[in-house]
């Protein structure tokens, strides 16, 4: 457990991650929010503890083919395919509006080789108003025949020792559920100098139209997330929490401020919000709220006597 301190007159749901103090542990989810801007016009950007953006790359991505989500019991499987407007487009046309705004901004990255992951921490490291990196390694490495980056703890560790030699900036590793240990891979990426974990990415999945017998994703393929991943992403956070001593964020099936308290019982320091975005647009806002409201019901001062209490 990752002990966190109250500076005077402050937030008693404030949070530390890495260098980045937060207001409160409630954090977009990268993929969700589109780059923080769609969102201007439905909700307070100045309430969020942390706006993560859409996965970049060091050029744009076209992304894959459609139909690219669909609906599943309790979930949602989507095949987007890391569309994006590449890292130069995105400073120039989405991080001006972001600076307006009183919130730390985290740029989630991804690359097809440990040299793209290097580049983009190279570029980041000198950008203002870019708090954080968030490092998803649950992409497919084209030098080893398509396998994730996070599957391998030693390749894990590799991807974020480079990404931290070249930024002064908080890193915060993705972690990918499609693994055996996700306990291993985060001890790995915390020795190689990661200041944060996240967790858990989506699931892998799929879906198939039985009248047609054809795949319902255009990628075959696609990623589960929503409330029929949280108790797996309970489990791993719970896991991930006891083995490494740096914040957890957790990630999975969060829809509402008693979600969000379970993760920060089982754990972890942060919470990030996804699909309950693409149902409710307000769902961080009143999720914050909630966690405010369950301070004051249960007599807590801060946040922090809640992180890891979970009593077995």
């Amino acid at each position: 457990m990752v002990k966190q301190t109250q500076p005077v007159n402050e937030s008693p749901l404030a949070v530390q991650i890495g260098a980045i103090r937060m207001k409160n542990p409630v954090m977009t989810a990268s993929g969700t929010f589109g780059y923080g801007v769609e969102f201007m016009d439905l909700m307070d950007l100045n309430r969020l503890g942390g706006i993560v953006v859409k996965g970049l790359s060091l050029e744009p991505v076209p992304g894959n083919p459609p139909p690219r989500i669909a609906e599943t019991a309790c979930g949602l499987l989507n095949a987007i395919g890391l569309e994006n407007i590449g890292i130069e487009a995105f400073v120039k046309d989405k991080l001006p509006v972001l600076r307006t705004f009183d919130t730390p901004v985290i740029a989630n990255i991804y690359g097809k080789s440990v040299g793209d992951y290097a580049q983009l921490a190279q570029k980041i490291d000198g950008i203002d108003g870019i708090d954080g990196i968030e490092v998803n390694i649950s992409c497919p490495n084209v030098k080893a025949g398509g396998v994730a980056f996070g599957t391998d703890p030693n390749v894990a560790g590799e991807v974020v020792a480079a990404v931290k030699r070249r930024t002064g900036k908080t890193v915060i590793v993705k972690l990918s559920p499609n693994v055996t240990s996700v306990a291993g891979i985060a001890r790995s990426v915390a020795a190689s100098g990661a200041d944060a974990v996240s967790l858990i990415n989506t699931i892998t999945g799929m879906a198939i139209d039985a009248e047609t017998r054809r795949p319902v994703l255009g990628n075959i393929t696609g990623g589960l997330s929503g409330p029929a991943i949280k108790p797996v992403a309970l489990r791993m956070v719970w896991e991930v929490a006891r083995a490494v001593d740096i914040p957890v964020i957790g990630i999975g099936g969060i829809m509402t401020a008693t979600d969000a308290i379970e993760f920060i019982i089982a754990g972890a320091s942060a919470v990030q919000i996804g699909t309950a975005s693409f149902v409710n647009p307000s769902a961080c806002v009143e999720i914050i709220s909630g966690m405010e409201d369950y301070l004051l019901r249960h007599n807590i001062v801060h946040i922090s006597e809640l992180i890891g209490s979970l009593s077995v």
